[in-house]
């Protein structure tokens, strides 16, 4: 098995790139990616995808900032369409020597999320989205880019500042951005290093969740070390929430998050 160094080696305007809805399970990819029959084997098992306009994923059309590319899903349009709720989103990055991104499982939160990403090289960014119904709904953008997101330290690591601030935790919340919602702003900081930099090993969040006071999740997040440094997500919840939870998670070396996050 090649490692992930010899995958590497082998392998201006913000707006919405939208894919026009295939007319079955079974046709192609709009991104026409020779990557794609690989990754819906490994991430999906095979499992047949339906492409639509209801799966939106926004990011700059270029890459100015490999290290820190915004990108937002947006799968409501999809949850109206088929009338079935979310059941989780896996983001992929095709041509990523580190290709799985993140998963997130919406729960009680709208399925909206914004985040900022690394990107090796020019590359499809694809929303993968599970109903409850068991059935895949795909969406995506291609990114270009100059490359070496994923391959060089990032700030806080070059200057040594990540040992003062891992694992905190900054939080607010906005009311109504979003009709029926209250928009969750949080940064939690960690080097997320890729393992792809001489020397730095892997070390980045693997999990957040935010809790209620009855310990009951809103939403989950499995990160994966594609995501920026100190990661910045966006998330929508309903606009009835409890006056206060707890992000929880944790890296992959153990390091535990816990937060209160007042809404």
């Amino acid at each position: 098995m090649l490692s992930r160094r010899q995958c590497m080696l082998a392998g201006a305007l913000y707006g919405l790139a939208p894919l026009h809805a295939a007319q079955s399970a079974g046709a192609g990819d709009p991104l026409n990616s020779p990557q794609w029959p690989t990754l819906q084997q490994e991430y999906l098992g095979g499992a047949p995808v339906r492409f639509t306009d209801a799966v939106r994923l926004r990011t700059p059309a270029f890459a100015e900032d490999p290290l820190n590319v915004p990108v937002q899903v947006d799968a409501r349009a999809l949850a109206d369409e088929t009338d079935s709720p979310i059941r989780r989103i896996v983001v992929l990055a095709d041509r990523n020597p580190i290709r799985q991104v993140l998963g997130f499982e919406p729960l009680r939160a709208l399925p909206v999320l914004a985040f900022r990403m690394r990107l090796e090289q020019a590359s499809p960014v694809r929303a993968l989205v599970q109903t409850h119904d068991g059935q895949w709904h795909g969406g995506g953008a291609m990114i270009q880019a100059a490359g070496g997101g994923c391959t060089v330290p990032g700030a806080s690591r070059a200057d040594g500042s990540w040992k003062d601030t891992l694992g905190q935790v900054q939080a607010r919340v906005f009311p109504n951005l979003i009709e029926g919602s209250r928009r969750l702003r949080l940064r939690v900081m960690h080097p997320m290093d890729t393992g792809l930099v001489d020397g730095i090993p892997a070390f980045h969040l693997e999990q957040l969740e935010l809790v209620d006071s009855g310990d009951q999740p809103w939403w989950r997040l499995t990160l994966h070390e594609p995501v920026s440094e100190n990661p910045l997500l966006t998330l929508e919840l309903p606009s009835e929430v409890p006056p206060a939870f707890r992000l929880r998670g944790q890296d992959n070396n153990g390091n535990r998050v816990d937060a209160e996050v007042r809404t």
